[in-house]
């Protein structure tokens, strides 16, 4: 993605809106916002893209939820040609503020399940949901994506002879003995 701070696609969500009941949050990116981003993640276009996010917790702690959709195009591996794709990817992610009681020690202990990873870090009053958004777009892209029935065509070589082929033409034949 691009050295943009805020990149193509910016939705700032302020945290003091955040309920522990939560709150809904839509993301639709506009036509330049999707032709910016296409090329950003090196697609031929981005037709459509739009994510519904429910964000809870309270300032210092917050859940996303939610599912991105998305009507793209991808360059086929085997014939490199353009060809349409759809995303639908669910979101998952958790935020909170770096505790300042902690020390950086006390973080080597912290026992974690296999499903459960660490909040990204909350920095300011507000979580970017344009980002989430773009950020998630790339993680359910194919990274060889191949369009349906396409194939790949392997010509018919002949064995390749080997250098010692040609003496071989020379050697007399059983039946010549």
């Amino acid at each position: 993605m691009t050295d943009n701070a805020f990149g193509p696609l910016s939705r700032p969500f302020p945290l003091h809106r955040v309920t522990p009941g939560g709150v809904e949050a839509p993301v639709e990116a506009t036509a330049a916002e999707n032709q910016a981003l296409a090329v950003d993640l090196d697609l031929p276009a981005i037709h459509r893209l739009e994510a519904r996010y429910r964000l809870t917790g309270r300032s210092d702690r917050v859940e996303v939820t939610g599912r991105l959709r998305a009507s793209i195009e991808q360059i086929c591996v085997v014939t490199l040609e353009p060809f349409p794709v759809e995303i639908d990817e669910e979101v998952e992610i958790a935020f909170a503020t770096p505790d300042p009681r902690r020390k950086r020690e006390d973080a080597a202990e912290v026992e974690l399940s296999a499903d459960e990873d660490l909040p990204d870090e909350l920095v300011g009053e507000h979580i970017d949901l344009g980002r989430i958004t773009a950020e998630f777009l790339a993680l359910g892209l194919d990274p060889y994506p191949r369009r349906p029935g396409a194939a790949f065509d392997t010509p018919d070589e002949p064995v390749a002879e080997g250098p010692f082929s040609r003496l071989a033409e020379l050697r007399p034949k059983q039946d010549d003995r």
